[in-house]
């Protein structure tokens, strides 16, 4: 069984794991990555049978205190990602990645990827706002890309493909 956890991505003078908004979920964040223009990536191991929470009252409330967009994506044994992006003006977007993968663990609860989350195709157009207003650019099509894939990457090689492609370039 692979990662099952969240990653918070946003932006900020300080250390984002100091932002009240992330307090209920502070403890076991660790320090990721760090991405150009000051961009970080924090990552937070959870339990396979934890309820993922309200990922985007989280993001919300980072975007709220920084005053910029957020992210954040919970990775599902290592196949699939949620992921829940706010901005100030563009608001949240739901998504997912890894469709097929996540179709299967919906599945087993009789729903399907279409009830909760966005179409591929408007999930990358509500992305390519969102990294407009995160002073990034990001090509509609190289996200759709990465939002239909289905076979040949992990989700955490989906979700930093996924960041990549948002315009969050690496150091």
């Amino acid at each position: 069984m692979g990662f099952w956890g969240y990653y918070v991505v946003g932006r900020s003078d300080g250390s984002l794991d100091a932002l009240d908004a992330l307090a209920d979920v502070r403890d076991g964040l660790v320090l990721h990555e760090e991405r150009r223009d000051g961009w970080q990536v924090w990552r937070r191991p959870s339990d396979p049978d934890a309820e993922a929470g309200d990922m985007g009252a989280l993001a919300r409330g980072v975007t709220e205190e920084t005053g910029l967009p957020a992210l954040f994506a919970f990775v599902m044994g290592g196949e699939c990602v949620v992921v829940e992006a706010a901005a100030p003006v563009g608001g949240s977007w739901f998504g997912c990645l890894g469709r097929e993968a996540m179709a299967r663990y919906l599945g087993a609860d009789g729903l399907v990827v279409e009830d909760l989350f966005l179409g591929a195709r408007d999930a990358a157009a509500r992305a390519v706002e969102w990294a407009c207003e995160a002073g990034t650019v990001a090509q509609e099509a190289a996200l759709l890309a990465v939002l239909e894939e289905q076979v040949g990457l992990s989700a955490t090689e989906l979700l930093d493909t996924f960041l990549d492609r948002l315009g969050l370039a690496r150091l």
